[in-house]
């Protein structure tokens, strides 16, 4: 019987885009291992496992605490990507787009599935909508 965070949508476009995020990480140069390598790899790994912790016989609010950590490790790896980017260290644009663009669509999946939770018992952090605004 498979565990209720195998069965989310969201969880499985997570592991994509983990997966997309491990490619990009392979690309980096060496002295970036201990960096920007194991940082993006951690927090798109977080992504994964917060949706998974989150899913697991928990209250909706504290579901929707593990999907704000998500979230939160989700925007992490969008600066990652941001710094990669500015500092030249992958020529292939099209890898940084893909993700970029997989980063929007996961964000806003977690927003509405946060959002579908009981709003009773929601924790102190406000939902931000992502993707849909002009940047500051």
């Amino acid at each position: 019987m498979p565990y209720k965070f195998e069965q989310l949508e969201v969880w499985k476009l997570a592991i994509d885009y983990l997966d997309l995020i491990y490619k990009i990480a392979e690309a980096l140069p060496r002295s970036e291992d201990y960096n920007l390598k194991s940082q993006i790899t951690r927090a798109a790994t977080s992504v994964a496992l917060n949706i998974a912790e989150g899913s697991q016989g928990q209250s909706d609010a504290e579901q929707g605490r593990f999907l704000g950590m998500a979230i939160r490790s989700l925007v992490e790896t969008v600066a990652c990507q941001k710094i990669i980017e500015r500092r030249g260290y992958i020529q292939d644009g099209n890898l940084l787009n893909q993700a970029y663009e997989n980063s929007q669509v996961l964000a806003r999946k977690l927003q509405s599935f946060r959002k579908t939770l009981s709003t009773q018992y929601q924790v102190r952090d406000e939902a931000s909508s992502y993707g849909d605004e002009d940047p500051i």
